[in-house]
């Protein structure tokens, strides 16, 4: 990915000390050490927070792609990941005060009591509560091309390297869950033909509407909210000990696809894009609707049935996602009724 433009002290240290080599500048790390434990004394809402948002995708980054020009060294490095902690720390607070808000409503039963089918409809109950502002309404229905474009921008931080979070999770998983998780991610790439990857379809969208289609070509112009979006995934994905979490992630974030996906596909039709623009959302609400029964039942519902320990964080990953997503939501809906750009300052050049 190119890198991005710093929105502050952390980002600014970060992407300064990713510049040199690992280890030639031992007193720039402690500084950067410094300067963010001091930035956590004065937190605000970190989930909003461009410049620590920003610092946390570039560190997640180099454990994907990397940094242009950075040097690989760096992705294991003890002091950078040790300021990777610093960070991940009030964010995964944050995303359990925000998650908690949308948890489920009645008492559950003792999670050893619980089949994979329980667990599913638990996680169907809590899908089908999601009633926040609707992206897929206003593009089926009003949205221009300029308000597509700001869509794909803002989706393109995720879409373009679709499924790569989770697949962390593949070795940290066993049985039936694992087996579970393989089956998404085989059609996630595409079932072997690089031309089906769902990264490489919604690039081809990114590209009918006039888009660079280069990983993180958009960094600059997205949201805090956005990157936090991402960046949720790669806690979850990154951390063992979030196996759960990532798996309930996974699990909603299917079950609350495939009728969205289908209302993207009528706004863009709408606007006379074809099927080559359209065939990302139309993939998805055909291979969700299968997805979604997958993850509920033999991904999420498997694990708690073997770990039943790892419940509570099942529904921490799927809560966030109703959480997170519902706030990214908002943000959109309300700019684009109030006539403005979801973007941020840094708007790319023909919107």
């Amino acid at each position: 990915m190119k890198i991005p433009e710093p929105r502050g002290p952390v980002s600014s240290g970060v992407l300064g000390l990713l510049s040199g080599r690992p280890g030639a500048e031992p007193a720039a790390q402690a500084h950067l050490h410094e300067l963010v434990t001091a930035q956590m004394r004065d937190i605000g809402d970190i989930i909003e927070d461009d410049d620590l948002q920003l610092a946390l995708f570039c560190l997640y980054e180099l454990h994907y792609g990397g940094l242009d020009g950075v040097d690989d060294l760096w992705e294991w490095n003890p002091g950078l990941l040790g300021i990777r902690q610093l960070l991940e720390a009030p964010f995964e607070k944050a995303l359990r005060s925000a998650a908690h808000r949308c948890a489920p409503q009645t008492s559950l039963p003792p999670a050893e009591t619980l089949s994979s089918d329980d667990v599913a409809a638990i996680l169907f109950e809590l899908a089908a509560r999601d009633s926040g502002p609707s992206v897929s309404r206003f593009i089926a229905r009003k949205a221009s091309v300029e308000h597509l474009r700001e869509f794909l921008i803002h989706k393109s931080m995720y879409q373009l390297k679709e499924a790569d979070p989770h697949t962390w999770a593949i070795p940290r998983l066993a049985g039936r869950a694992k087996a579970a998780l393989v089956e998404i991610q085989a059609d996630e790439y595409g079932g072997g033909r690089p031309d089906r990857m769902h990264s490489a379809m919604f690039a081809r969208t990114m590209r009918g509407l006039g888009l660079e289609d280069q990983f993180g070509a958009y960094v600059d112009a997205v949201p805090a909210i956005s990157l936090a979006s991402v960046n949720m995934m790669s806690l979850f994905g990154l951390n063992r000990r979030l196996r759960g979490a990532i798996a309930g992630h996974l699990a909603i974030y299917e079950m609350t696809s495939s009728r969205p996906n289908q209302l993207y596909g009528q706004g863009f039709r709408r606007l006379g894009f074809g099927a080559e623009v359209t065939a990302y959302f139309d993939e998805h609400v055909e291979a969700d609707a299968v997805h979604e029964q997958i993850a509920g039942r033999d991904l999420a519902g498997g694990l708690v049935e073997a770990q039943p320990d790892l419940l509570a964080d099942v529904l921490f990953g799927a809560t966030a996602v109703l959480a997170i997503d519902g706030r990214l939501s908002s943000l959109v809906t309300d700019a684009w009724d109030n006539g403005r750009s979801s973007l941020g300052t840094a708007v790319p050049a023909g919107l």
